[in-house]
């Protein structure tokens, strides 16, 4: 099963702000339970800054809600649409930059860059999809960065016309 990226800065955020349980958290976080609890008993990770692994994608409220509910649950990590959608704006919008990448759908440059040099972990599995079909980004906030990435001299993707059947 895959953990969280930061798994004890997840485990305090999990602690501070649910009511999960420690075997809950422990367990989507790589943790021992005696870990989690030493966490909640401030003997563990005492300063450290929580991170919410909702903001981050790796969970997703109604999931949180769900293990809150059933204590015997295991949390699910969620699944990112975020590489298909990078691969995708990597194919169809050449002329965006990977700052503007990363500020339309909320990612990193070292992912994008990952994704561009074919080096990405998941590579051989993405599905390039469109962020606006995602809900990622809109329609005018796509049109907005593609027209600030032209002004700004990249070249824009070759369109390439349908024949035209009578």
């Amino acid at each position: 099963m895959a953990i969280p990226l930061m798994p004890k800065a997840t485990a305090v955020w999990l602690v501070e702000c649910t009511t999960l349980n420690f075997n809950q958290i422990a367990e989507f976080c790589g943790l021992h339970q005696l870990e989690v609890q030493a966490i909640a008993d401030d003997e563990v990770a005492i300063g450290m800054v929580g991170i919410d692994p909702v903001t981050n994608g790796q969970l997703t409220r109604e999931e949180i809600a769900r293990a809150e509910a059933d204590p015997s649950a295991s949390l699910e990590m969620a699944k990112s649409d975020v590489p298909d959608c990078i691969a995708w704006l990597l194919r169809n919008h050449p002329e965006l930059s990977g700052g503007q990448i990363g500020r339309l759908i909320g990612t990193t440059k070292p992912t994008i860059n990952a994704i561009r040099d074919r080096t990405h972990w998941n590579s051989p599995n993405l599905r390039p999809r469109s962020p606006v079909e995602l809900g990622l980004c809109t329609r005018i906030e796509l049109d907005t960065a593609t027209a600030k990435g032209i002004k700004a001299g990249r070249k824009p993707a070759e369109i390439v016309a349908a024949p035209i059947e009578d």
